[in-house]
């Protein structure tokens, strides 16, 4: 698999604060086999849930408009690294980090960032849809009425433009008004995306996003990453090796709370380098 191209970032709207300052940290040390440039760069980061230490040490980088795909056996700090990513653990009393995570460049745990504005830069959809009991429409429209209040043509656009893009908009334009909890459970999750997609994020989160879901609905969930993957940088956990074969262009394999290896996924998955990775892949464990 080629690595993905090299391209600016997806400019800011212009009226959108951003609560990255300005400025860039220098780059990291490029990741041992990606030569892409990196959106997202873990630096020496470890976190803890008090006394209990749930990820080590951890250093690589996640390239632009592409998808990065963590793989482990439960319990490996997979989930806990991707919630770091957006601080999605600062509510949590004894939660604490060392090193950094770091967007365009810039540390998403500096003091000046504020974490509600950066989840809306860094988007994160579950593994069990959420959706809220409330319209299609109204689901998608949340986040811009809360971020900017638009006016209502402006609203129309957005959340057409959202449920377009989350592959939706077909299956639901003439149901708008309708409670999104008929959705069946594939409709819901993509409704999901689209309700994040509305605050147009630079980055996507998804934690086991198909993991309920059946194989048709999986299906549509993977077509979708693919084509969200030209504007978006997108990093999954999965239990399932096969999606993460078939998704994503860069694999990570995280165990006891390290990452033992990361790198193309192509490579990942036919010569991994480590042995414990092999064990892995091929079933031996896990």
């Amino acid at each position: 698999m080629t690595a993905p191209p090299t391209v600016p970032m997806r400019p800011i709207p212009a009226n959108a604060p951003r609560p990255i300052p300005a400025g860039r940290a220098e780059p990291l040390p490029e990741t041992p086999g990606i030569a892409a440039p990196a959106a997202l760069a873990a630096d020496h980061f470890s976190f803890w849930y008090g006394s209990n230490k749930a990820l080590t040490d951890i250093t690589f980088d996640m390239p632009i408009r592409s998808i990065t795909a963590l793989i482990g056996p439960s319990g490996c700090g997979k989930s806990t690294f991707l919630r770091a990513i957006n601080r999605m653990h600062d509510t949590l009393p004894g939660a604490r980090h060392e090193g950094e995570i770091r967007l365009d460049g810039v540390n998403v745990y500096d003091p000046s960032i504020d974490p509600t504005a950066l989840r809306r830069w860094v988007g994160m959809v579950f593994q069990r849809w959420n959706p809220f009991p409330k319209s299609i429409y109204d689901n998608v429209a949340y986040g811009p009425r809360i971020n900017s209040s638009p006016p209502r043509h402006e609203l129309d656009r957005i959340v057409e433009t959202s449920l377009r893009r989350a592959a939706l908009w077909d299956e639901v334009k003439d149901r708008l008004r309708e409670s999104a909890l008929g959705l069946s459970g594939g409709q819901q999750q993509r409704l999901c995306i689209a309700r994040t997609l509305a605050n147009e994020p630079e980055v996507l989160l998804l934690d086991e996003p198909a993991s309920a879901l059946d194989p048709i609905s999986t299906q549509k969930i993977e077509e979708l990453l693919y084509e969200l993957k030209r504007e978006l940088t997108i990093v999954i956990v999965t239990h399932n090796l096969h999606q993460a074969a078939r998704a994503s262009d860069y694999t990570a394999f995280f165990y006891l709370g390290r990452l033992v290896e990361v790198g193309p996924t192509d490579r990942m998955f036919t010569a991994p380098r480590e042995e414990r990775t092999n064990s892995y892949i091929t079933g031996r464990f896990g």
